[in-house]
């Protein structure tokens, strides 16, 4: 009789807990949290789990416990976050939240496609690089992680929202007189932002590794009331659906401009920037390792928290050197975000001020200057590790255990 776990809302863990017993598997665990699964897998001895793909269920930790020990995992989706979550932790086997037992025994039991979801779209994944004021980096790190998506051989689109300071079309060596982003957004306020349109406002950085598409920034900073976040959301929405990644570059100001406005329904300034964080699926932070800039960053960061809802937030600490913050930078560092920030498992960028100035002269990415950059490879590492969906990846101890209980349950 095989064993089964669950990670499920109350509602689909009884329904699924009847069926189980109806086909003759064995229950045992019912988990309210992936890291309660975790913790339990080798002690009940499951042999498979099935949980929610919401980040509640499904995680990091619960990903690597069950490789360890050799559990396949079916993630049940009820929305496209849903899909991308477990897409982003390298999880295939999915099916709809409603879907009938059979349907799910066949994931689990075959190594054959998982069951389609109904509807299922495969939008762009957003990334919002944000960070306070002082220059931590943040258009250097939009740049950098689009350059390294592209290598990976997707397709990109790297956008400037920036309503104080859009910097990307000059870093790029790109001309910025009809801003691409500004473009999109009124073509969206009039709902006519398509495929078709992108490609004919978008300027097109080539490189041998992979090229990206961008939609540069406003070039004078009077022109900020034609991103309203209405049509920033309409914007951001139709680069889903034209490219694998979408890459923003922010402003740092998280303010809210009604304390400042005496009109509601006038245009603010920073909504710009608050719309494109609350429709990222994940948020850069990025902050300067140095005293003022980690002073910055932590004030900052609580402020970043409370303006977004459901996003993923990495946190990026850039210029990591040690003339600045003493021995030991990446110790210090790490210590001063956990202590005051509750901050774990940062991203550390190593300053690299030769490379960086190669790029900027030469209005190309690391990636095209200096491949083999300290800084150039941090990124890389930070895209591969925890930006594109982890490759799923069999240990031959899992493989002989997935034997023995397709054996047992079909013999």
């Amino acid at each position: 009789m095989a064993r089964i776990a669950l990670a499920l809302p109350l509602d689909a863990e009884d329904r699924l807990s009847i069926d189980l017993v109806r086909h003759g598997y064995d229950l045992v665990a019912r988990c309210s949290s992936a890291d309660e699964l975790a913790a339990s897998l080798s002690g009940v001895g499951a042999e498979y789990a099935v949980v929610s793909a919401a980040s509640r269920y499904l995680n990091d930790r619960l990903m690597a416990e069950a490789d360890a020990v050799g559990v396949r995992v079916v993630a049940m989706i009820a929305s496209e976050a849903d899909r991308r979550q477990a897409a982003d932790l390298g999880l295939h086997e999915v099916v709809a939240v409603d879907a009938e037992w059979i349907e799910i025994e066949t994931v689990l039991l075959g190594d054959v496609a998982p069951t389609p979801v109904a509807g299922e779209r495969h939008l762009g994944t957003v990334l919002a690089v944000w960070g306070p004021a002082g220059s931590p980096g943040r258009t250097t790190l939009a740049i950098n992680l689009a350059a390294e998506l592209a290598a990976a051989g997707h397709t990109v689109a790297l956008a400037d929202v920036d309503t104080h300071s859009g910097s990307i079309a000059p870093a790029l060596g790109l001309l910025d007189e009809a801003p691409g982003f500004a473009a999109a957004c009124r073509l969206a306020g009039a709902g006519s932002l398509d495929r078709a349109e992108l490609e004919r406002i978008g300027q097109r950085y080539l490189s041998a590794r992979g090229g990206f598409w961008v939609l540069t920034g406003i070039g004078r900073p009077s022109r900020w009331p034609e991103l309203s976040a209405e049509r920033v959301v309409g914007a951001i929405a139709a680069c889903r659906d034209w490219v694998d990644y979408v890459v923003i570059d922010t402003g740092s100001s998280l303010e809210n401009d009604e304390e400042i406005s005496s009109d509601l329904f006038a245009p603010r300034r920073n909504a710009a920037t608050i719309a494109a964080l609350r429709e990222a699926d994940h948020v850069v932070a990025v902050g300067s390792a140095d005293p003022v800039g980690l002073s910055r960053f932590l004030r900052a960061h609580v402020d970043l928290l409370e303006t977004i809802v459901t996003s993923r937030v990495t946190v990026v600490m850039n210029k990591i050197r040690a003339s600045a913050i003493g021995l030991g930078p990446a110790t210090q560092v790490k210590e001063t975000l956990q202590r005051f920030g509750g901050i774990s498992s940062p991203v550390l960028v190593p300053h690299d001020q030769l490379a960086l100035d190669a790029a900027i002269l030469s209005g190309k990415t690391l990636f095209d200057v200096a491949a083999r950059s300290s800084a150039r490879l941090a990124i890389g590492q930070f895209v591969e590790e925890r930006i594109l969906p982890r490759q799923p990846t069999t240990t031959r101890r899992a493989k002989r255990a997935r034997r023995r209980r397709l054996e047992a349950v079909t013999g």
